[in-house]
């Protein structure tokens, strides 16, 4: 098992910049791809990102291509989310995920088997 812990939320506003990170700790980091997803108010969860554990391959959902960057430091076992131009539509509670089933790299919800907390991002308009 793996616990994830989220950080670098906060209220910004409308063209912004935020940098969220994830401690990870338990399972082997350099073992596990990595990801964020973020839930909306009254909206379901949304994958955003996606790391494998090489650091050297991504994947985005569309809405935040070119604006967000997720990036791994696998020898202090933390994963980034920098978030640029950010939007009132960023805003959303976001997730920091692991995922332990081999893959390469995270695309969807379902590619992930650990969950932090969240740490909630507000973007002001």
């Amino acid at each position: 098992q793996v616990q994830l812990v989220e950080s670098g939320g906060r209220l910004v506003q409308a063209g912004g910049s935020l940098r969220l990170s994830c401690a990870a700790s338990g399972l082997s980091f350099s073992d596990l791809a990595m990801g964020w997803s973020r839930q909306a108010p009254g909206k379901e969860v949304e994958f955003v990102a996606g790391i494998a554990w090489t650091g050297d391959v991504t994947r985005y959902t569309d809405s935040v291509k070119g604006r967000f960057t997720i990036s791994r430091d696998n020898a202090k076992n933390t994963v980034f989310l920098q978030m640029n131009s950010l939007k009132p539509e960023d805003t959303a509670v976001y997730y920091c995920a692991a995922s332990s089933y081999g893959i390469g790299v995270p695309k969807k919800i379902s590619d992930f088997s650990s969950w932090g907390q969240g740490t909630q991002v507000t973007v002001s308009s």
